[in-house]
Order: C-alpha cells, then structure tokens, then sequence
C-alpha cells in the first residue's frame, strides 16, 4: 500500500485548467448584452463638467439606467452589498440608486465622477465587457469542481464508458438503508453487469482544511457502500494540494480501496471493460 500511494502521488497534476477554462466569455457577453441599453444611455454622462446637472437631465429622461451603476465598481447583488459613509452610517449600494441627489454621491464617492469628467472610459459597454471578464476571473474556484467533472467524463466517453452524472443515492434502495439520512449525490454513476460504480471526483489546487474534510468522509463513506453487495465507491482525485494533506490522503487508501488520478484513471477503466 505505500508504494501504491507513492505512486499515486508523484504524478499529482498542478492544475486542470485548460486556456479555455480561464474566463467564459459566452457568459460575459451575455451579462453585458442584457445591460448594453442602459450601458449605452449612460454614456451621456462621459465628458459632462457638471455631473450633478446631468445625472439630473438623464433621470429625468429614464431613471432606471442607474440601476446597473453597481456593475461600474465590480459590484454584484447591489442589494445586499453595504458601505459605510463619511458620517458612519451603513447603506446598501442599491441605496445611492433612489434619486439622482443619491446617484451623485455613489458616483463622487467611488471616483467615478472624475474618471467621467476626464474621459478616462471612452464607452461603458466596453469598459463593463472587460469588467465582466474580471468578475468572471473571480469565478474560478467555482467552476473547478465542474471542470474536474469534465475531464473525467470526457475520459469516460472517449473510453466509450457508458456513466449517468449527479446522480442522488436514493435511486439505490439498497444505499439508502447503508448510508441512512444522507442526502448524498454521486458526481457519476457506471452501471455493468457486475457491480454499480458510485464516483466522486475532485481536484485541489491549495491546502486547507476541506482537504481533510473530505479525506475523511469518504474514509466513512467507501466501507458502508462496499458492504453492499454489487456496489462499490470509487474515488477519483488530482491536485498538488493533496501534498498538504498527504497523511490524511494516505489514511484514506487504508478505508478507500479504490482511489485514481488523472494519471492511472485508465487502471479503472480497463478493469470495468
């Protein structure tokens, strides 16, 4: 077992992003799309020398373009963001949206009145495109597990494994009873003649403690699967931020029988074909 463990982690892979992984611009323009009219009516502040006067003209006009000022300062859910004011008290953002007296203070006290007054943003749909694309950024850790989930199941495809994805455990009666009150969902489910595969799949890039967490609970949770007769949990797992975790990890092989990386996933895959 230690030299399956060694083994398992030399090949620990850095990252699983892809180029194409970094930002969805597909999503990022559909966002600044949805916004564009509002974006476009705005762009009559840009060169204005006396703002107070024409955020005036321009609420006067349409008061609903201010509502999306928030996306100016790379601020999402305006409704629950909160700042504090020179006097201490504490507003929402979407507060400064209710009347141009308050649109002209969001917009002194972020800046944004000077970077206006000089032209310093030539167009606002271009200038909220490119924040979009940074609040995309931002987004990454979110998409991880998904990417991880992708890579797996385009091996499985490529390996003409048949899989089903998310998959909740009360599809098998016989887990339920094992596993009890847990609302547990599988990343992936292979069904063959012999055995039903339950898979998880992640990838850890940092440490921390979800590491272990997650070493752990599925330490707990391999046993009480493969007790049931025709089931068996398989765990696939990648990152260097399992050398944070590594005696965590390697106690889990004790109670994990059947654990892979992206580099021997293929052990797996010819033992179910």
């Amino acid at each position: 077992m230690e030299d399956a463990f060694s083994d398992f982690m030399k090949p620990l892979k850095e990252t699983h992003f892809s180029l194409g992984d970094y930002v969805d611009f597909s999503k990022v323009t559909a966002n600044v799309d949805a916004i564009s009219i509002k974006l476009n009516q705005l762009n009559y502040l840009i060169g204005q020398n006396d703002m107070e006067a024409a955020v005036k003209r321009l609420w006067d006009e349409n008061p609903k373009v201010f509502s999306v000022l928030d996306v100016l300062i790379a601020v999402r859910n305006k409704d629950k963001k909160k700042a504090i004011d020179k006097n201490g008290d504490i507003h929402l953002v979407s507060d400064y949206f209710k009347s141009p007296e308050q649109v002209s203070i969001f917009l002194h006290e972020t800046g944004l009145t000077e970077v206006f007054q000089n032209k310093l943003i030539k167009n606002l749909v271009d200038y909220v495109f490119g924040v979009e694309v940074g609040l995309d950024s931002n987004a990454r850790k979110n998409r991880g597990g998904h990417i991880m989930e992708s890579l797996v199941a385009n091996i499985f495809a490529k390996n003409n494994i048949a899989f089903e994805q998310e998959v909740y455990y009360t599809e098998f009666p016989e887990i339920v009873k094992a596993l009890g009150a847990d609302n547990k969902r599988f990343d992936f489910v292979i069904r063959t003649h012999q055995k039903i595969y339950l898979i998880e799949a992640n990838f850890y890039t940092g440490g921390g403690s979800k590491l272990n967490e997650v070493a752990r609970a599925y330490s707990e949770l391999a046993p009480k699967i493969n007790a049931v007769p025709g089931f068996e949990f398989v765990w696939i797992t990648d990152g260097i931020g399992w050398e944070s975790a590594r005696n965590k990890l390697e106690e889990a092989f004790g109670h994990v029988p059947s654990i892979y990386n992206l580099t021997n996933i293929n052990t797996f895959i010819e033992s179910i074909k």
